[in-house]
């Protein structure tokens, strides 16, 4: 054989081989690019807007809730998670075995946004809620609301991201005695 065929042959072995390893590396499936978590919310603001429509909501069905009645609980159950969802299922169970009654509406005041992680989801407001027309009533008629209690309350309000319209539920509510609302 002489040198040149050699080398024909070198080539072209050379040819199939890169053309063979073209061929495999053609079926090695790309790596699976990951997901960027895009943020729930564009903006603080459009958090605080979410966390407010929730919290009217959590607000309008709790004052919707008729001891009496354990169904009327569904609808405030579904904007409540986590602790506040145990708290108030705890609470409402009690209320109705108890034969204790919810008289009245809370209403908002005002609600001022503390804090949010757009990428998370969370959010945490402050909120004023007007009580001076609620009571609480035993099976005898009389008022379970402490003397002297503050008609307008301080509450932290913390949301979490969930398969609600606005985004969130409230995940507690605690009271609020390092900020004040005006009465």
């Amino acid at each position: 054989m002489t040198s040149a065929t050699a080398s024909v042959r070198a080539i072209g072995a050379l040819s199939a081989g890169l053309l063979a390893l073209g061929t495999l590396a053609a079926c090695t499936p790309e790596p699976k690019p990951t997901p960027t978590k895009t943020a729930l919310f564009s903006s603080d603001e459009d958090a605080f807007k979410a966390a407010e429509e929730t919290y009217r909501a959590y607000t309008d069905a709790l004052n919707d809730v008729d001891t009496g009645d354990p169904k009327t609980f569904e609808p405030v159950m579904y904007w409540a998670s986590g602790q506040a969802s145990t708290a108030l299922k705890k609470s409402l169970s009690e209320l109705h075995a108890e034969n204790v009654s919810l008289v009245g509406d809370t209403e908002i005041v005002t609600v001022t946004g503390i804090a949010t992680d757009t990428n998370a989801g969370t959010v945490s407001l402050h909120i004023c809620a007007d009580v001076s027309n609620t009571d609480v009533i035993d099976s005898k008629g009389a008022s379970l609301i402490p003397e002297g209690r503050a008609p307008v309350q301080s509450l932290l309000v913390d949301f979490n991201a969930a398969d609600t319209s606005t985004g969130l539920r409230v995940i507690s509510t605690t009271g609020d005695e390092s900020r004040t609302c005006s009465q």
